[in-house]
């Protein structure tokens, strides 16, 4: 089993667990890998040092070690060699990042024998249309938001499904998001947790002005289209997965969103582990 080791360096503690995490790998049979990129800031004697497109090539499994945004920079990165991904969490909540520190000699030890499951998660895939410019594509596992930047007004947003006029309303933006990232920015302004074997798309409204205007479910196989009405010519934003910086465009732009063709795959070592993390790290969070 060769395992490719993902630390973000920008957090003090992931050189460190990186070297426990190779140790641990190294005792249980696997053959860890890491960027030959980071060699010079994570040199361990019991890891192979290869370019990154080799260690993505030659693994057969992926772990991060940081937080929520290090698993979601790399699943895109990975998203054409279709490896499954564990995270080790350096987070403050990390509801992807499954693997607490405490839990790697366990879980790292059952990751090299193959004793695992795992978890197909779906992607959304938005294009955007704006004037005199060619359509651009993003993917995201956890949402795409299209908020109003610096400007102090609400902004006006028609939301159709398969060209059917759904919602209209004004506000602050909307995120649109799939069951994996409903406990994301979703869940902070307002919308429902989703089971994550749920395929869907769900819709909230970010601030809207309006009693009426509450979060929707989508089936993952409508095409959504967000069109954006404003009185001003100053440029909304785009973000996907909270991607920095994000994409600023025009305010009459058109946004369509569908199901990727492509998947995820996440590491699980039970079948509870998304409900697992919402009890830990959210309900027992707030009640302690």
């Amino acid at each position: 089993m060769r395992i490719f080791l993902v630390p973000n360096l920008n957090k003090s503690q992931a050189g460190q667990v990186c070297e426990q995490a190779v140790s641990i790998l190294r005792q249980a049979g696997a053959i860890p890998l890491l960027a030959e990129e980071i060699r010079d800031a994570c040199q361990l004697e019991q890891a192979e040092y290869h370019p990154e497109p080799d260690c993505l090539a030659l693994c057969d499994v992926i772990v991060t070690i940081g937080g929520d945004g290090t698993i979601l920079r790399t699943a895109r990165e990975s998203l054409a060699y279709a490896r499954p991904l564990l995270g080790v969490n350096l987070g403050r909540l990390g509801f992807l990042a499954t693997c607490e520190i405490g839990e790697m000699p366990a879980k790292l030890t059952r990751l090299a024998k193959g004793d695992f499951m795992t978890d197909t998660r779906m992607l959304l895939q938005a294009c955007i249309q704006q004037p005199d410019q060619p359509p651009q594509t993003l993917t995201a596992l956890n949402e795409i938001v299209v908020f109003k930047g610096l400007r102090t007004q609400t902004m006006g947003m028609k939301v159709f499904c398969d060209d059917a006029l759904v919602s209209s309303y004004r506000g602050d933006g909307v995120v649109l998001a799939t069951p994996t990232g409903s406990t994301a920015y979703s869940l902070s302004a307002g919308g429902p947790i989703l089971d994550a074997q749920i395929a869907g798309i769900l819709l909230t409204p970010i601030c809207a002005h309006s009693l009426q205007s509450p979060p929707m479910v989508f089936s993952a196989n409508r095409c959504l289209r967000v069109q954006v009405e404003s009185e001003t010519d100053e440029p909304v934003y785009l973000s996907a997965d909270g991607n920095h910086p994000a994409h600023a465009i025009s305010p009459h732009s058109r946004l369509e969103l569908a199901r990727a063709e492509q998947v995820v795959t996440l590491v699980r070592f039970n079948l509870a582990d998304q409900f697992e993390a919402i009890d830990k790290k959210l309900i027992r969070k707030i009640t302690l």
